[in-house]
């Protein structure tokens, strides 16, 4: 990949903002956007939750794949990686060689009250007391999400606040 600008990914629990803060760490950087849901629905002509629903997480995980290859190759960008798309160790691997790592969190309050409205939207939310479901989700991404060069909160902080917090720091 040499000669190609590196990526500056978004990881995080859904809910933290990566979508938001993308866009507007993508304008103060005046770098692309590249979300990779957004990618897949583009390219898929459906809804993350259709392609959960039909198809299964598995092949949603494949298409997902298949976009961060094609933001890693393109460089120069802000990507918002999907929350679980750590979970793949070529994921990971491909992210560490093409550019910086940021890690969004929130706290579970805050995080609860983002969610909830959206939880039928969620396929991997279904089911249960959202705070488990939650909780286990957590849990199984940790590690994941170790890898990051920097770690921001978004809880009480404006998508704006904490895309100028990032891009100080990538300084």
């Amino acid at each position: 990949m040499a000669g190609i600008r590196p990526n500056v990914y978004l990881t995080g629990f859904m809910g933290t903002g990566k979508s938001a803060v993308g866009k507007a760490l993508a304008r103060i950087l005046r770098r692309p956007l590249v979300d990779l849901d957004s990618e897949i629905e583009r390219a898929t002509g459906r809804r993350v939750a259709a392609i959960f629903a039909r198809d299964g997480e598995a092949a949603f995980r494949r298409l997902e794949r298949r976009a961060l290859k094609r933001a890693a190759a393109r460089g120069g960008a802000v990507v918002a990686l999907g929350g679980g798309a750590l979970l793949d160790s070529r994921n990971r691997a491909l992210v560490s060689r093409t550019g910086t790592l940021v890690r969004l969190t929130c706290a579970r309050r805050e995080l609860l009250r983002r969610l909830r409205p959206e939880r039928a939207a969620r396929p991997l939310l279904a089911g249960g007391r959202l705070e488990e479901r939650l909780a286990r989700l957590a849990a199984a991404r940790r590690a994941a999400y170790a890898g990051a060069r920097r770690t921001v909160s978004t809880t009480r902080r404006s998508p704006d606040a904490a895309a100028a917090l990032i891009a100080r720091g990538l300084a």
